[in-house]
């Protein structure tokens, strides 16, 4: 069964994140995914608040940029996220976009980066002790004193072709943006595959995508807006009633997605009143 959860845009005040989240729980959804942008909320900082806040609430972070964390400390938190909240938490990484320059932290090698941090970040979490000297990533006999008691997945943010092989091979599941179409994930699954069999994997591969949506007055022109400044391609996004995204929603459960998020527009008048609209009538559609 396909899951389906709500984006928190940081745009939005980090004080309102409790009150979303509780609503997010109570009113039935499966998720609740958060992002680190510049230079709002911190990503772990949130995640860690919102899973606090909800009692049975997944909460995924999507993405953290891996030119801004040693993996170390990706490691730590992740490990604290999944011993505090087992089950609930889901951790992304990924390249980062161009603020990763105004902070000083660009990569000349943006796929070796993340190759290197996704091999070290899964050995850590599984306990193991590390000793690296890559291009990127280096440690020296590291180990986590309080790794995951069970198996703490990591995925991979990804766009490029590139990044979706590397994602396949190393990662253990794919988030993709909210300009992906239909056709898009399943061109990101044969591209995920071909990466999984290049590198002997045959563990199941969790895809999550994001799906830009708006309801009401002025849903379509504010749904092309973000999609324009995504520079996304035909077929991607949803403006309508529930029947109108919860069709969009099973489109992309049908390519390939286990996960679907319902990101409201930037220019969404209601975020509350957004995550009423996900639970109490696109939910019950999906589900039937």
């Amino acid at each position: 069964m396909t899951s389906l959860g709500v984006v928190f845009r940081p745009q939005l005040p980090p004080e309102r994140l409790r009150a979303y989240a509780r609503l997010a729980q109570d009113s039935g959804l499966d998720e609740l995914w958060l992002w680190e942008d510049c230079f709002l909320a911190g990503g772990v900082s949130a995640a860690a608040a919102a899973l606090a806040w909800t009692e049975r609430l997944r909460v995924g972070i999507g993405l953290l940029p891996v030119p801004l964390r040693n993996v170390a400390v990706t490691a730590m938190e992740t490990a604290a996220l999944h011993r505090m909240f087992p089950g609930r938490a889901s951790v992304v990484v990924g390249h980062g976009q161009d603020w990763m320059g105004q902070v000083g932290a660009r990569a000349a090698s943006p796929l070796t980066l993340l190759g290197e941090h996704l091999d070290a970040l899964r050995a850590l979490l599984r306990g193991e002790k590390l000793t690296v000297q890559g291009r990127y990533v280096t440690l020296d006999g590291v180990a986590l004193d309080w790794p995951p008691p069970r198996p703490a997945p990591v995925l991979a943010g990804a766009t490029g072709p590139r990044t979706l092989r590397l994602s396949g091979a190393k990662a253990d599941g794919t988030l993709l943006t909210c300009a992906t179409s239909p056709d898009g994930v399943r061109e990101a699954r044969r591209l995920i595959e071909e990466g999984r069999a290049a590198a002997g994997r045959a563990q199941p591969h969790r895809v999550v995508v994001y799906l830009l949506a708006a309801t009401g007055a002025g849903a379509a022109e504010r749904v092309r807006a973000d999609l324009a400044a995504e520079h996304a391609g035909p077929g991607a996004g949803v403006a309508g009633d529930a029947a109108a995204v919860a069709e969009a929603v099973r489109r992309l459960a049908d390519a390939g997605a286990d996960t679907v998020v319902l990101q409201p527009t930037s220019g969404e008048p209601d975020p509350e009143g957004f995550v009423r609209f996900a639970a109490e009538q696109v939910l019950p559609l999906v589900r039937r």
